[in-house]
């Protein structure tokens, strides 16, 4: 009867359900191809709680050489895939070894009672993480709501927007009516007439035309046809009529253009 005893290559890979001990050598995998698989693991200690787990082990009783066998198949494993292991994971390596060769050591029976199981730090840390991992995520199943993010919520309808209108300089007053002039010099004529033109009955006509209007330009206030006089005894007449409060003056929005409207007491009459 032959014995093999020749060990076993670790499983890289299973295809179709068969294991693959060995990597084929025209396989080109990208350096950073499977940095995620590294990535499942926050350190050495989850690694090695991993193992455990999954062997389902006790952690107060760890078999370090099996355990150590398997951790260094995984850094193995991962030098051949030329993922870049940190520090950390070298350094456990490191640990794992020396607890592996001081249980292999042979004792002296009067140094039995007082030397320390060199296992007893490794297990303290990894009872310390799994309290730790599990808390973690006992919280992450808790509900993000007024956790990460929190509801808000908005009365539309309790808001009341009131825009408050500039006032009207005089000077932009001036500027409109120098506007009218301008169109009114190119009907202007050299006619000797009688003045048929009167204030009052200008600011009556202003008032009849702003009636069930609910507002005009300040040059629809105008006739062209009247020239300049006409112009005149109109910008006097609105100037009569906000003097005695009868109409009102308004500017929507800075250099825009200016309206006229009656004031309510005109309207309601």
């Amino acid at each position: 009867m032959v014995i093999d005893t020749r060990e076993e290559a670790p499983v890289v890979a299973k295809v179709n359900g068969a294991p693959v001990h060995q990597l084929p050598e025209d396989l080109y995998i990208p350096p950073d191809a499977l940095e995620v698989f590294l990535e499942l693991f926050e350190g050495p200690l989850d690694l090695l709680l991993y193992l455990i787990k999954k062997q389902n082990l006790d952690i107060v009783n760890i078999p370090i050489a099996h355990i150590t066998e398997q951790y260094m198949e995984y850094i193995h494993l991962m030098g051949q895939l030329n993922i870049e292991l940190a520090a950390e994971y070298l350094v456990m390596a490191a640990l794992l070894a020396e607890i592996k060769s001081r249980l292999l050591l042979p004792r002296q029976p009067e140094l039995d009672a007082d030397e320390e199981d060199p296992r007893v730090l490794l297990i303290q840390r990894l009872q310390e993480y799994e309290t730790i991992k599990l808390a973690a995520e006992q919280i992450e199943q808790l509900p993000r709501l007024e956790r990460d993010c929190f509801s808000v919520s908005v009365d539309l309808e309790a808001l009341t927007v009131q825009k408050i209108l500039p006032d009207v300089p005089l000077q932009e007053l001036i500027l409109a009516f120098q506007d009218v002039l301008k169109r009114a010099e190119h009907l202007s004529h050299h006619q000797i007439t009688k003045e048929v033109l009167s204030v009052r009955e200008r600011m009556a006509t202003i008032l009849a035309k702003l009636k069930g209007e609910d507002s005009l330009l300040f040059p629809q206030l105008f006739h062209r046809k009247e020239g300049r006089q006409g112009a005149v005894v109109a910008f006097l007449a609105i100037l009569e009529l906000c003097k005695e409060r009868l109409i009102e003056i308004s500017q929507p929005e800075p250099f825009a253009g200016i309206r006229i409207r009656a004031a309510d007491s005109q309207r309601a009459g």
